[in-house]
């Protein structure tokens, strides 16, 4: 399976994933269309054990807990994932869309060792524009991850046209 290290610096690297990538990076777009049906805003994430089996999920946060600064389904995930189990190297987060440079700071402090996400940052700003409940920043997670002393890979966009479905007129 190829892969991307954090110390890469493209923020538009197209990868080929396993079928199993693919499933779970579904199951993360299903986990944001879960959070606008709870009244948040369209992100889902899931964490993955070393036999690519899903051991937690998390949805954004961001209306519901009141919590636009660390609300994001990344950085509650990081956060259980952190406080759930010890070393999490071996262990990989599935989201719908590219960690913001926020949510890739939990990341890397949790120590979670691959990143795979579906739609790019890039693609989300497209789609949000100047919407004031997304500033969203120009900022690849490979920038952020590249700048630590261990490595994260990264592997994504992959399916963003599916992940950006349930951002389609969330927006407006």
């Amino acid at each position: 399976m190829p892969s991307r290290s954090g110390a890469s610096r493209g923020d538009d690297e197209r990868v080929t994933l396993t079928d199993h990538d693919i499933e779970l990076l579904r199951q993360a777009i299903d986990l944001s269309r879960s959070a606008v049906a709870h009244g948040n805003h369209p992100f889902g994430a899931l964490l993955t054990d070393a036999d690519r089996q899903v051991v937690l999920t998390a949805e954004n946060t961001v209306n519901t807990e009141r919590d636009v600064t660390t609300g994001h389904a990344e950085t509650n995930l990081a956060r259980l994932a952190a406080r759930t189990y010890r070393d999490l190297r071996a262990y990989s987060l599935y989201t719908s869309c590219e960690p913001c440079a926020m949510c890739a700071g939990a990341i890397y402090w949790a120590g979670i060792g691959r990143v795979v996400f579906a739609m790019s940052e890039a693609d989300l700003r497209a789609i949000t524009g100047a919407h004031p409940d997304n500033p969203t920043l120009a900022h690849p997670c490979r920038l952020v991850f590249a700048d630590g002393t261990r490595q994260t890979v990264v592997e994504g966009p992959a399916i963003a046209e599916e992940a950006a479905e349930p951002h389609h007129g969330f927006w407006g």
